[in-house]
């Protein structure tokens, strides 16, 4: 089993200080960093904009992997390009035309994603699997952090990288949501590529952030003996 990409979220960090901690994920090994932006009406919290991507954006040269928890989208993905972000993740039910949605974020030249509710089927994508980078199956319901690992969601993650593989395309498969180094083993078992995680890189402070993640890398070396 290759080695997951590790996305640690921001979510869970501290924001009276966040470009250091974004700084400090970094150095601890992060591959990307993961940016909830929520908009207390698609899902039922507020975090963050276009602004705060922008000033943390000189912190680290890591992809920014942005999930956009918003409804209406369309009409900010320009401000979250110009603000930074590499990756644009945006939910099937946050408009009505998906497909032009997907075009839209490609046009200025980033990856664009998909992102799956738990009760969202994995077959909502088969339409645009030859438009998408990435896929997110979330295994919490959006909204807030902390949150219990939904196990329904395997099956989902299983079907999803049948589908990827089936289709011969270059998609990666994210997860997010109670990820931590023990439903991580999981997770990676039915075939993700990418795991977000908030409160298990987060735990302890600055100073554990390097074995949080390792401890999640670790993962895939638990699952390949599992299988």
């Amino acid at each position: 089993m290759k080695t997951p990409i590790i996305s640690p979220s921001i979510l869970s960090a501290d924001f009276a200080n966040l470009g250091e901690e974004v700084q400090d994920i970094d150095a601890a090994g992060a591959d990307w960093i993961h940016v909830d932006v929520m908009d207390g009406h698609f899902v039922p919290n507020l975090t963050i904009g276009p602004a705060v991507i922008k000033a943390l954006r000189g912190h680290t040269q890591k992809p920014f992997d942005v999930h956009l928890m918003i409804s209406p989208v369309d009409r900010y993905v320009e401000a979250f390009v110009d603000a930074g972000a590499d990756i644009l993740t945006v939910h099937g039910e946050a408009g009505p035309h998906l497909h032009r949605t997907l075009q839209l974020i490609r046009s200025f030249g980033i990856k664009a994603g998909v992102a799956l509710n738990p009760a969202t089927p994995w077959q909502s994508v088969e339409p645009v699997i030859h438009d998408l980078d990435l896929i997110l199956v979330m295994s919490v319901n959006p909204g807030y952090g902390g949150q219990k690992f939904i196990r329904s969601q395997l099956d989902k993650i299983s079907a999803l990288r049948g589908l990827i593989d089936g289709c011969e395309v270059d998609v990666t498969l994210e997860v997010d949501g109670g990820v931590n180094a023990q439903t991580a083993v999981d997770v990676l078992s039915a075939g993700a590529d990418a795991l977000v995680a908030g409160t298990a890189v987060f735990q302890g402070g600055p100073e554990c952030y390097a074995g949080n993640i390792e401890a999640l890398r670790g993962a895939a070396n638990a699952a390949d003996a599992a299988d």
